[in-house]
């Protein structure tokens, strides 16, 4: 059941970083651009670590 929980808070963060990058992009902040990418990269290891668990 870790597994499940670890890769569904690493989808959420991949989601809400990528909507984050593309805020940062859209708007000209870099700095923000770069949070964004920074949390799709964490999601995505998460949801590797949750896939490694089950």
């Amino acid at each position: 059941m870790a597994g499940r929980k670890q890769r569904l808070k690493g989808k959420a963060n991949e989601v809400a970083g990528k909507a984050k990058a593309d805020a940062g992009y859209e708007t000209g902040s870099k700095k923000t651009e770069a949070k964004g990418v920074g949390k799709a990269l964490k999601g995505k290891a998460q949801q590797a670590a949750g896939k490694a668990r089950s």
